[in-house]
């Protein structure tokens, strides 16, 4: 298993936990916990995928429909403390968008194409699963409110050619473009930052 798909699957069990729990929190039945916490995890590739005109990744392996399983079970076996703290959630949704950026970027330029469509791709994939599962909860997408997250995304695509740019090895690059990503995202949380809100014009 190369790194790019350990890093993938590690970002799916995150990112699935984070939908489950959320839906958990608002009492959907084991079954519908499992859709939310899947979408959340292949919804950005799927989109991705797409939009790359290449087969969505999770139609060509099983390893995305057990990975969500496994985060269900684990969500289920600590539900009392997964469910009650909000901190949890955080943690692996700032986790989730941070490795699925790396993983976009990464199929988009396997796919051939440009560094900006590259960066665009990585943070669809990051933030675009965070958007289905608000949608699926009923929530505004963090994606359209003022918090630092497809931001957070594009940011960590650009750290990605950055580094490339310093001649840093291929793992440094991807271990400093996701790490990027998620401080981006804590730290913005943690002291407030947040992009200015569209206000109404006044007739």
């Amino acid at each position: 298993m190369d790194f790019v798909t350990l890093i993938d699957y590690v970002g799916t069990f995150a990112f699935a936990i984070s939908g489950i729990r959320l839906a958990a929190a608002k009492n959907f039945d084991a079954f519908g916990a499992y859709v939310v916490g899947f979408v959340t995890a292949i919804g950005g590739g799927t989109l991705r995928d797409l939009l790359l005109d290449i087969t969505p990744f999770w139609m060509e392996q099983p390893s995305y429909v057990i990975i969500t399983g496994l985060a269900l079970i684990f969500v289920l076996i600590f539900r009392k403390y997964v469910v009650r703290l909000d901190n949890t959630f955080f943690i692996f949704d700032a986790v989730g968008i941070a490795l699925f950026t790396v993983v976009g970027v990464e199929r988009s330029i396997a796919a051939g194409f440009p560094v900006w469509v590259n960066i665009i791709m990585g943070a669809i994939t990051g933030a675009a699963g965070g958007m289905f599962r608000d949608i699926f909860i009923n929530e505004v997408p963090l994606i359209f409110r003022k918090d630092i997250y497809a931001l957070a995304c594009a940011m960590g695509g650009v750290f990605y050619y950055l580094c490339l740019w310093l001649g840093c090895g291929h793992l440094m690059t991807q271990i400093i473009a996701a790490a990027s990503v998620f401080l981006i995202r804590v730290l913005s949380v943690h002291f407030g930052i947040s992009l200015p809100s569209m206000k109404p014009i006044d007739k």
